[in-house]
């Protein structure tokens, strides 16, 4: 009867290592696929979700994620877009634990300056955010030209058209320095 019991336990023992040695192993692999996860792919499987931004500037916004591109996102406020470059975001809350590799080369390729380019190409009236130590400044207008690594936005009344005789200077902004930049929806207000 005691060998029985003793073989019990070890028997016991050895399934109970056995699983510990299986959790380690999940766990090493789950670690290792985790290194190679990138935050563009996190926030490709939010796509139409509700996520919250926080700002390095401060300010936060919340909306439906539209688009991810290779380095911003679009998200649908109730009757804007906002276009936020990743590098603006101090945090994102709302984010599941699932990814989405996007396998397009094409997709995975459209950035920030496409994104401005097309926003240029449709004259549409923007709000330009821009942060810094010093907090954040807005400015209202339309882009007049994108660059590599710079827009140029023709500053304007909110509601004016864009007339040379509206425009009340162009200020070159570096896209580092972009925090955000709202539009109305199509078919919106």
């Amino acid at each position: 009867m005691r060998w029985e019991a003793l073989f019990d336990d070890m028997e016991s023992q050895f399934a109970e290592a056995d699983r510990l040695a299986l959790d380690a192993e999940v766990n090493e692999r789950t670690r290792a696929e985790l290194v190679n996860q990138q935050l563009e792919d996190r926030l490709r499987a939010a796509l139409g979700y509700r996520i919250g931004i926080h700002l390095s500037c401060g300010e936060s916004v919340h909306g439906e994620v539209m688009h991810v591109g290779a380095d911003a996102l679009l998200l649908n406020e109730e009757h804007q877009q906002v276009l936020i470059p990743f590098n603006a975001a101090a945090r994102y809350v709302g984010l599941g634990r699932r990814i989405h590799a996007e396998t397009s080369p094409v997709r995975r390729s459209i950035g920030l300056a496409h994104s401005l380019r097309c926003l240029a190409r449709d004259r549409a009236e923007l709000s330009v955010s821009m942060g810094g130590g010093a907090g954040i400044v807005t400015l209202y207008g339309v882009i007049d030209r994108v660059g590599k690594d710079y827009i140029d936005l023709a500053t304007l009344n909110p509601g004016e058209v864009r007339r040379s005789r509206n425009v009340g200077q162009v200020s070159t902004i570096p896209f580092m320095a972009l925090a955000m930049l709202r539009s109305s929806k199509p078919g919106g207000p």
